[in-house]
């Protein structure tokens, strides 16, 4: 039976408040490993007014449930309505697999 890993994503405006964000979810076994892309260009609509802003863009590589890992980043995320979607990986290598679990608390 393979190990299973999720890929959940989050932008946030800052690269300060990524690595902030990236540290924080690694430090607490969140995460095992939270990769930065920076910048993105966010094209929607906010509250009725249309944005065009660069975002930062968090890979956040996870054993947890993507419900736990969800709570973790609303407490420390600074929108007011965060962007977190997350994607079972369909394949993840074994031994990769087996080390995001033991970097997450999943091991």
């Amino acid at each position: 039976m393979s190990t299973p890993v999720t890929l959940a994503l989050t932008t946030v405006g800052s690269e300060e408040d990524a690595a902030r964000i990236a540290r924080h979810l690694v430090e607490t076994k969140a995460a095992a490993c939270v990769s930065i892309v920076a910048p993105v260009r966010s094209f929607y609509v906010w509250k009725g007014v249309f944005q065009d802003e660069r975002e930062w863009l968090l890979l956040i590589k996870t054993s947890r449930p993507a419900g736990e890992v969800r709570d973790l980043l609303r407490a420390v995320h600074p929108y007011e309505v965060p962007e977190f979607l997350a994607f079972p990986a369909s394949y993840a290598d074994e031994a990769y697999a087996k080390w995001v679990a033991e970097g997450s608390g999943g091991a």
